[in-house]
């Protein structure tokens, strides 16, 4: 009892930030501007006042770390493998491209930048998968500090912003068909937000073939996950090699790294795939998972120091945008080679 009151002051403080951030975020047009990115600038700008307060700390501690990765795994109820079947070959051909840009141009940016690789890779999983819910689920697994996860949200919802306004003004300009026009935005834009406005000001057609491209997108968090947790074993094996402590090579042992909160996810993703899970059910559970994923994004926030993310500099933020062009780029060639524009 003792323990959870010793929590209960942090998580109240993020259960009103959610709050404030989701009313907030209901007053931009379109929703643009998702609860999440709101939660975590608010919580920034309060980082230095609520730091002060040694009440707030383990509470918020606890939501950054165990909400943070529940709302993954409710997440999973709100997809289905047979999602993947009725977006068709060819959002999945596109998918593989757009996911192969991400990762590969964002590892080479971030070399070619001299970026710290944690960093990269949350921009390029932000980018190529979904925006906050894929840095939210590859953080923990590479040990990322909070202020690389405030950064790399950042530069994903700044493009997407900007994409909202301009794939519209695209999709007419090139004289796009809905459904071609749904699988670009639903593949190149990363926030699930900002698909739905740029997909919908399109058309309705547009908008409903895009948000289930998007979710189909977020199934990719699996495999990511998996191998940025071989990546950070190998990493931190490099790093006690470098500092001349023993270190014994071995297979990488699948059972000790795999993250326990994407096997839940991949359960619950399967259980929504048998159809016994309502459509309201689905529903539901994923406005709550949406809720937590605010709560946690931002205790990650008031864990975080504005001027500590300053230092990173503009490089990463540029890191994004070349990324996200990239993707953007790539979607639309594939597409017009596979007859889909």
């Amino acid at each position: 009892m003792s323990k959870f009151k010793s929590y209960l002051a942090g998580i109240l403080l993020t259960i009103l930030l959610a709050i404030t951030a989701n009313q907030i975020s209901g007053w931009v047009p379109n929703g643009i501007i998702s609860g999440s990115v709101f939660a975590l600038l608010i919580g920034m700008a309060l980082n230095p006042l609520i730091a002060k307060y040694p009440i707030f700390k383990d509470g918020i501690q606890f939501v950054s770390k165990r909400v943070l990765k529940f709302s993954i795994i409710l997440l999973g109820l709100t997809l289905s493998f047979t999602q993947v079947l009725n977006v068709g070959k060819y959002s999945l051909i596109v998918m593989m491209f757009t996911l192969l840009t991400a990762f590969g141009g964002g590892y080479l940016i971030g070399k070619l930048f001299n970026m710290n690789w944690k960093l990269s890779s949350l921009i390029s999983a932000g980018t190529g998968i979904c925006g906050g819910s894929a840095i939210a689920a590859v953080a923990p697994t590479i040990e990322a500090e909070d202020k690389d996860v405030a950064y790399a949200i950042s530069a994903t919802f700044i493009f997407d912003i900007l994409m909202v306004i301009l794939f519209p003004i695209a999709g007419v300009y090139f004289g796009m068909s809905d459904l071609g026009y749904g699988l670009w935005t639903g593949t190149a834009v990363n926030d699930t937000s900002s698909v739905v406005a740029a997909a919908y000001a399109f058309s309705d057609a547009a908008g409903a073939y895009a948000v289930i491209v998007k979710l189909t997108r977020t199934l990719a968090i699996v495999p990511m996950v998996m191998m940025f947790s071989i990546i950070n074993l190998r990493v931190k094996q490099k790093e006690q090699l470098a500092a001349g402590e023993t270190v014994t090579r071995q297979k990488v042992n699948i059972k000790k790294i795999f993250p326990f909160f994407i096997l839940l996810f991949l359960v619950m993703v399967a259980v929504k795939s048998t159809g016994i899970i309502s459509d309201s059910l689905s529903s539901q559970t994923s406005t709550i998972s949406k809720f937590l994923m605010v709560m946690a994004l931002g205790s990650i926030g008031l864990k975080t120091n504005f001027a500590d993310v300053a230092k990173s500099g503009f490089r990463p933020m540029l890191h994004g945008f070349i990324v996200s062009t990239l993707v953007v780029v790539v979607s639309f060639v594939v597409q017009v080679f596979l007859g889909q524009v």
